[in-house]
């Protein structure tokens, strides 16, 4: 870790956004002793741990890209992610060591909210919710560490010295990192509201917590967190086209990043997936939709993917044609057509004006779609086809316009076929939402735990950018060469 994680600098960080601290008289230096004294630093302090999440390299623009473009999703031409489009990153690469740090960022002023704030006298149930919010921040960075690194330095109290023992942490495994993120999200499902508007609640720790269990294939305790969502009735939306943007939509949005449009505050990943003129110029964008998965889905039938109408900009200039998932701007008319940046298929899940890179749209990080989805694939890997399994995947179903599917349909002839369906509707649902190339990892996991368990994986992506090799390091991002050379501990992953 680097000096600007200590505690001093660290609490500068989490003042800097607060309107109420520009009321403040000036303070000679910053402590625990004169900033965590009152309700309202406690609010700062939590609102500072969810601001590190809106990072470039967290969910404003690098996850999303680690999280679409090595996958089957995604294409681009642009040299700024042509190492994750070809599989060829490095421990130098850009994104590599932009979603460690800024994870890390988000760790430690979690780390600071739990040490400090229960020392403030407040209410005593909006103190033990504010907790419990940083307990959940914390596991989702955590999460996002450990399915993109194995095994890393696992911190849970603040860095208030740049000595090099408190700094220079070695790595813990793989499966102590997933031992602390299920018990934070554990505590935080406990800890928080049912409802609490722009925030995580307790539906976002349980939510986050069957993704995790999925991940590890531990079956029943996905199903069990899935279900006590599933146990509070929400809803999904009714409308999969009325989801997008996310701008806290209902029921369905469990947890979504929120962007404000101000150059502090604004979301850069439309304007480096829109094509112009919706963003704020041209230029070779990223997270592109492949031929194959436009080819893989259903664009007359399924209406997560089917033509509703053209988009024109502000003048009545044609865009393209709006699939819902996707925008088709291979007939774009705007002035820029002399290049082929604007021409072609782009994601259409943010849909806003780019801003000048800082737009307004909000990112979902966890929609209760993916619930009924994870809670279909537990049951289905435990029991095979049930009644149940399919209740809760024909939601999905049906809200995009398909047929629901019974016990006598060919999908659920078998536990394998159920999978295939599964995995189907999960890319088709999630697609450009930053979780398919970690869906294709923890297949890979799955399939060498029980071979042919997934038709695609992460490994035949690998295989056809290493030249046929099936190279089972790239399931692994290396970590960053930066954190290598500043922490005598860390060992590098290997084949890197």
């Amino acid at each position: 870790m680097k000096k600007a994680y200590i505690l001093s600098l660290g609490a500068l960080a989490l003042l800097a956004s607060c309107d109420d601290f520009l009321q403040k008289e000036p303070l000679t230096s910053i402590t625990p002793n004169n900033f965590f004294t009152s309700a309202d630093d406690a609010e700062s302090s939590i609102t500072a741990v969810y601001d590190a999440l809106q990072g470039a390299g967290a969910y404003g623009q690098d996850l999303f890209t680690m999280g679409e473009m090595p996958s089957d999703n995604s294409t681009s031409v642009s040299n700024d992610v042509n190492a994750l489009e070809t599989i060829a990153w490095t421990p130098n690469t850009s994104q590599v060591g932009n979603v460690f740090r800024q994870a890390y960022l988000g760790i430690n002023r979690a780390n600071i909210v739990l040490k400090y704030v229960p020392t403030i006298t407040m209410d005593t149930l909006r103190r033990s919710q504010i907790q419990g919010e940083a307990r959940f921040v914390r596991a989702l960075c955590y999460f996002n560490l450990v399915r993109a690194y194995g095994g890393v330095p696992l911190r849970l109290e603040p860095t208030e010295s740049a000595q090099p023992s408190e700094l220079n942490l070695p790595r813990a495994t793989p499966e102590q990192v997933y031992e602390q993120v299920v018990t934070d999200l554990q505590r935080a499902a406990v800890q928080m509201a049912a409802a609490n508007p722009n925030r995580a609640t307790k539906n976002s720790a349980n939510a986050l917590l069957a993704r995790v269990q999925l991940t590890q294939r531990n079956w029943a305790a996905a199903q069990a967190a899935a279900s006590k969502v599933i146990a509070t009735n929400i809803q999904l939306n009714n409308s999969f086209r009325a989801l997008f943007p996310a701008e806290n939509k209902g029921a369905e949005s469990l947890f979504e990043i929120q962007f404000a449009g101000t150059p502090d505050g604004g979301n850069l990943l439309p304007d480096e997936i829109l094509p112009f003129p919706l963003t704020t110029y041209s230029f070779s964008k990223f997270n592109l939709p492949t031929a194959e998965l436009i080819a893989y889905a259903d664009t007359v039938n399924d209406q997560r993917w089917s033509f509703v109408g053209n988009v024109v900009n502000s003048t009545g200039r044609l865009i393209g044609r709006n699939h819902v998932s996707y925008i088709d701007s291979r007939k774009n008319q705007a002035p820029s057509i002399n290049n082929t940046n604007d021409r072609g298929a782009y994601p259409y899940k943010w849909t806003s004006s780019g801003n000048n890179f800082n737009s307004v749209d909000n990112s979902y990080v966890l929609r209760y779609a993916e619930v009924l989805l994870n809670y279909a694939e537990a049951v289905n890997e435990q029991n095979g086809p049930t009644a149940d399994a399919l209740a809760k995947l024909n939601l999905v179903r049906q809200r995009a316009g398909l047929a629901a599917l019974t016990m006598g349909s060919a999908q659920a002839a078998s536990k394998q076929a159920l999978r295939n369906e599964i995995d189907r509707q999960r890319r088709l649902e999630l697609a450009f939402e930053g979780e398919r190339w970690w869906d294709l990892l923890r297949y890979a996991r799955h399939n060498q735990a029980e071979a042919g368990a997934h038709t695609v994986t992460a490994l035949d992506l690998i295989a056809q950018f290493r030249k046929g090799e099936r190279d089972v390091n790239y399931l692994l991002f290396p970590l960053p060469q930066a954190e290598i050379n500043n922490n005598p501990q860390l060992q590098q992953n290997p084949g890197y």
